[in-house]
């Protein structure tokens, strides 16, 4: 097995690495404690071609795969774990979605401004009475003249309140129940109304919004995306591939954790010596090293097997499983080595801490990820117990 990345990775991976050093994590502290979503760092990223890394090169994007993808995400991520769900939710989230499943217009239309930075997409399935439950959503979208009317309400979009392009879903089936009568429509910032700007634990340099569209206004046949009643085929679809890059988002926390550990460890003295020169911190370090590497192969395997159009959908479940608790216990184990100074607001770990929480959450709880893995499992178990056909 070749776990080499190729040239072209490794300079994405080097490029992403310098601006997240340079651009992103000098602020970090201050886009965190003054809750400001930093739009004019998006721009730049996607002058740099990293807000459309993995988007074909004919419709604004970098041409890359989506292992360049997840490494340009590691790395955002490391230095501020809210620009790396900003970039994740825009990219895997809204853009891709139209560049697999729009109409040749719609891909012209939509991607090439998401693919250069111009405009931020968002994600809108989440509503106040369907969370793991997708299917289960009431916003309904009915035929009106020449379009559709849509009415109901979305919660804790990622990006809302800056995006100038929307994947949301809706029921046009009222009659079925589940998510065979849902679909999937490409709304503007005029479509809906923004009601409330979430407050949060971490990621406090992201937006996440609550929207609610009141059945006003009414979008053209062309804002339907794939067929209709196949949007949630859509939803989970963009979820198998999103959850690879939460995975990416908690492997880059992990690795700022430890990142921090270390440092503090080699300059901080008790008794005379440095506190790395302690077995304790050694083993505690030793540990954090090994789960951020065993979840970076997780994350990566994943992110290849997506690229190689291989089923993923388990693999993306490990992944994001795995490398969200490697988040939240590096994190602490972090906060643990500094200390008294790892409580503050000095260091940033515990701003790791608190943005690390959340990958067990978004993009799919860690108990739905077990769900998936687990049914994988016994679904390939069960067909091994299947008797030979007579012959």
């Amino acid at each position: 097995m070749d776990f080499s990345l190729t040239d072209e990775q490794r300079e994405i991976q080097a490029l992403a690495r310098e601006v997240a050093n340079t651009e992103i994590a000098p602020h970090a502290a201050d886009w965190d404690r003054e809750h400001r979503f930093p739009r004019e760092l998006f721009a730049k990223l996607g002058e740099l071609g990293l807000m459309g890394v993995c988007v074909p090169e004919e419709l604004g994007g970098a041409g890359a795969d989506f292992v360049s993808y997840v490494l340009v995400l590691e790395e955002l991520s490391r230095a501020d774990a809210g620009v790396g769900v900003t970039v994740a939710v825009h990219t895997s989230a809204a853009t891709l979605p139209i560049v697999t499943f729009g109409t040749d217009e719609q891909r012209e239309r939509f991607v090439p401004p998401l693919a250069r930075g111009e405009v931020i997409g968002a994600f809108a399935l989440t509503e106040p009475g369907s969370g793991s439950d997708a299917g289960s959503l009431r916003t309904t979208a009915v035929p009106d003249g020449e379009g559709w009317r849509i009415t109901g309400a979305k919660q804790w979009c990622t990006n809302g309140s800056h995006a100038s392009t929307f994947l949301l879903f809706a029921r046009t089936d009222t009659e079925t129940e589940g998510g065979r009568g849902v679909s999937a429509f490409v709304l503007g910032p005029e479509h809906v109304e923004i009601t409330r700007e979430e407050e949060k634990l971490g990621l406090h340099s992201s937006s996440t919004a609550d929207l609610r569209l009141d059945g006003t206004v009414v979008v053209g046949r062309d804002r339907l995306l794939h067929e209709e009643r196949k949007g949630f085929a859509v939803a989970m679809g963009t979820l198998d591939g999103g959850r690879i890059g939460i995975a990416a988002q908690a492997v880059g926390i992990a690795q700022a954790a430890l990142d921090t550990a270390r440092s503090y460890a080699l300059e901080r003295e008790q008794f005379g010596k440095r506190i790395a020169d302690f077995q304790a911190i050694q083993f505690t370090l030793a540990d954090m090293a090994t789960q951020v590497a065993a979840a970076r192969q997780l994350t990566w395997r994943a992110a290849w097997l997506k690229q190689a159009g291989l089923p993923h959908g388990p693999d993306g479940a490990m992944a994001k499983l795995f490398a969200s608790r490697v988040a939240v216990d590096a994190s602490r184990d972090a906060i643990q080595v500094l200390g008294g100074y790892g409580y503050t607001r000095e260091f940033p770990a515990e701003r790791y801490y608190r943005d690390a929480k959340i990958t067990e959450i978004y993009e799919g709880t860690s108990e739905i990820q077990r769900i998936v893995i687990a049914r994988d499992l016994l679904r390939h178990a069960e067909r091994s117990l299947e008797p030979a056909s007579a012959v």
